[in-house]
């Protein structure tokens, strides 16, 4: 194992630790059942302590992409498919280099209440507002995607804000927020009455739903952000390189 630990980065200890993991799970030796490392060897190998490596080890045990089985070991859990996204632009930088025109069809912004979800993502008390932005989008035919994000009061992001223009890269030139991590769930759902009037659909058709928390390099969540994409319209695809 020829991995080292970066002391001066900011990400934390945990997320490095889980990032080497991740490279060995994809090493033919441990695709084929070779049992990795123990956390007290991996902990001694790094300089750091067993928690951090436990810490680590129980994000991937939750993920699935790895089994423990006390006495024996860990190992890498078979016939079972993750993507670990690591290059990801804005829904606009991604239309824009598919040369597809997209505008916005609404934008709303307002301060808002989280739900308790919301509070425990961001770390955050009760009565605290968070800014909450809904916007439709879609090219000249008609609208395709319904995004709803909800961000940390630490990003700075007001009403003032121009949200005509790329959302990330105004986080970064002008709040200084850079967008390092996202973290993705989809499923299959049917479009409700809002859902359908926005999207021009129908009650209960099919729609793609996509949830994605968006987190700053130290790992801490500043984005909660919602997609309803028609499912007639829109694919959503994943290259995986083996």
């Amino acid at each position: 194992m020829d991995f080292a630990i970066d002391h001066t980065s900011s990400l934390p200890l945990h997320v490095q630790v889980e990032e080497m993991l991740r490279k060995l799970i994809d090493q033919p030796e441990y695709q084929n059942g070779k049992l990795l490392p123990n956390e007290i060897h991996i902990a001694q190998r790094l300089g750091i302590s067993r928690s951090t490596v436990r810490q680590a080890t129980n994000k991937l045990v939750y993920e699935r992409l790895l089994i423990r089985k006390k006495g024996v070991g860990t190992k890498v859990a078979k016939n079972n498919i993750s993507t670990h996204l690591n290059k990801w632009t804005s829904f606009t930088h991604e239309m824009d280099e598919k040369g597809m025109v997209f505008k916005n069809y609404s934008i709303k912004v307002s301060m808002v209440l989280p739900d308790k979800e919301i509070q425990q993502l961001f770390n955050i008390g009760e009565g605290i507002k968070v800014l909450k932005m809904e916007r439709v989008k879609g090219p000249e035919s008609g609208p395709v995607v319904h995004f709803v994000s909800y961000f940390h009061p630490r990003t700075g992001l007001t009403a003032d804000d121009d949200f005509s223009k790329p959302l990330y890269e105004t986080l970064e030139k002008k709040h200084h927020i850079v967008a390092a991590l996202s973290r993705e769930g989809i499923s299959a759902i049917l479009a409700d009455a809002k859902i359908s009037k926005l999207l021009n659909v129908k009650p209960g058709d099919p729609i793609l739903f996509r949830k994605r928390v968006v987190c700053d390099p130290g790992d801490r969540p500043f984005e909660y952000n919602l997609g309803y994409y028609r499912a007639d319209r829109f694919t959503y695809t994943i290259d995986i390189a083996r």
